[in-house]
């Protein structure tokens, strides 16, 4: 043997081991009790036998999700089997509901923004921007918080945040700043992780939640949003709350370096490794920009998952990608978890689960529109820092559209008031993948976070509100119910 073998020994007590090791198993259990008990209990007045099945598949669902007992895409392959096996829906129906075009506009989007990242049209994009306009402390620090926002627009969220992680973490390496130490080093890693995170939910591709609402959204009621609509709802918000992340950071974390001329040769010796701009490039960003023109202008009669397919086509039979290359980038896992939730979405409106759950939750407690709207949103940003978002889209969009029913109120308001939301997440690592990722750089602890974060969803909920009030009703979305 070339090497000696190593050996970890536990010293843990025999109870806690044994504990740990069972936790999963009793999860699973607590999951099936809670489905046993909801789809057999006679407690549940006034529920239908069909809607009190939906809700046991509901029930089981929300316990695997939050716990995390079993992979998110998992969990949501499960609900697929037992919507059918309980009589709820047929099995047909089920795995058409799987197939809906919201599921095939995000494999779509996953795929064009893998031959961004693939091609290294992204990189050469990034840093030509940084070198552009980061040439004070000052403006490098703007330009990381806008180059991710303005990424996370066109791609998923959390894409960005892996490729764009490395220039950062080599912007600090070579400008010497002291990891947990560094005010600066500490702002930038920061500006990284919340400007992905904002510019996130401008659009559909900034990640899979907007795309998951819409589907479920769309099934339930036949109401949706084309890219454009979207994009013009929330992009206001996106642009308050770029500066108020700003001036949080730059509050908590002073800048304190006076010149990054380090950073500007570090970022030039980068860009020329690439070389000269490829015909790859060149096509790809063509064909990206071209989608994206045809999503504004023709997603809703063309359709937005049609228009996608189309440019995966004429990627591949342009030879710019092969599939090896590309199948590595998307997240397979994602697709099923999205197809099985708009499944499960539906399932629970057409049974009418989510109207009995409405009316014997949140409905208690709101006594108009814009009440719902503040319940809804707030529960949705504070789940969404110990979950993950999709599950949160998952597991409130068929309460809320039960509670738009109750109030007469625009359901599409329910789609921005859940989805947006829980993409703002700033507090944890766990909230969101980009504040995993700038964690473990080492120049942030756990109080980094949390404080500027707290602070930040704080004046996030406000600015969402006013915008639900005081801009929607100019777009003809109004969040008042009827009276």
């Amino acid at each position: 043997m070339s090497g000696k073998t190593k050996f970890v020994v536990d010293t843990r007590p025999l109870w806690v081991i044994l504990l740990a090791r069972s936790r999963p198993f009793a999860v699973l259990l607590l999951g099936v009790g809670v489905y046993w008990w909801v789809a057999t209990t006679s407690a549940l007045t006034g529920i239908e036998p069909r809607a009190q099945g939906a809700l046991a598949v509901f029930a089981l669902c929300v316990v695997y999700w939050v716990s995390g007992a079993l992979p998110l895409m998992v969990t949501s392959l499960l609900a697929i089997v037992l919507l059918p096996a309980t009589g709820v829906v047929e099995a047909h129906t089920a795995y058409a509901l799987f197939g809906n075009e919201v599921v095939f506009f995000i494999l779509g989007a996953f795929i064009l923004a893998a031959c961004l990242i693939k091609s290294k049209l992204s990189t050469r994009i990034a840093l030509a921007m940084l070198a552009r306009f980061g040439s004070t402390p000052r403006r490098l620090l703007v330009s990381i918080l806008l180059l991710n926002a303005s990424m996370s627009f066109f791609m998923s969220e959390h894409a960005v945040a892996a490729m764009n992680f490395p220039i950062v973490v080599e912007i600090a390496t070579v400008l010497r700043l002291h990891p947990r130490r560094s005010s600066y080093g500490k702002a930038l890693f920061l500006a990284m992780a919340w400007g992905t995170t904002i510019g996130g939910v401008a659009t559909f591709l900034g990640g899979g939640r907007a795309p998951l609402a819409v589907g479920i959204l769309q099934e339930a009621t036949g109401a949706s949003f084309s890219f454009i609509e979207w994009t013009i709802a929330i992009l206001p918000l996106v642009f308050v709350l770029l500066a108020v992340a700003y001036a949080i950071i730059t509050w908590f974390f002073p800048i304190d370096i006076e010149d990054v001329r380090a950073a500007d040769e570090a970022l030039r010796d980068r860009s020329l490794a690439l070389g000269r701009v490829k015909f790859q490039e060149k096509a790809i960003g063509s064909v990206m920009a071209a989608t994206v023109l045809a999503w504004i202008i023709g997603g809703e009669s063309v359709g937005l998952a049609n228009i996608a397919l189309a440019a995966v086509v004429a990627v591949f039979a342009l030879q710019l990608v092969t599939w090896s290359e590309i199948e590595g980038y998307v997240n397979w896992g994602v697709i099923l978890m999205y197809g099985g939730a708009i499944c499960l979405g539906a399932a629970m409106n057409q049974s009418g689960a989510a109207a009995w759950l409405a009316e014997h939750t949140i409905s208690r407690w709101a006594g108009d529109g814009q009440t719902v709207v503040m319940l809804l949103s707030a529960l949705s940003m504070l789940l969404t820092e110990a979950m993950s978002n999709s599950a949160v889209v998952a597991f409130m969009m068929p309460v809320s559209l039960g509670i738009a029913a109750q109030f007469a109120m625009d359901p599409r308001v329910m789609a921005l008031s859940i989805a947006v939301p829980a993409g703002l997440a700033y507090t944890l690592p766990i909230g969101t993948p980009a504040n995993a990722i700038a964690y473990s750089s080492g120049y942030l602890n756990i109080r980094d976070l949390i404080l500027p974060g707290g602070l930040l969803m704080i004046v996030s909920w406000v600015a969402f509100m006013v915008l639900a009030i005081v801009y929607w009703p100019l777009l003809g979305i109004s969040i008042a119910g009827a009276p």
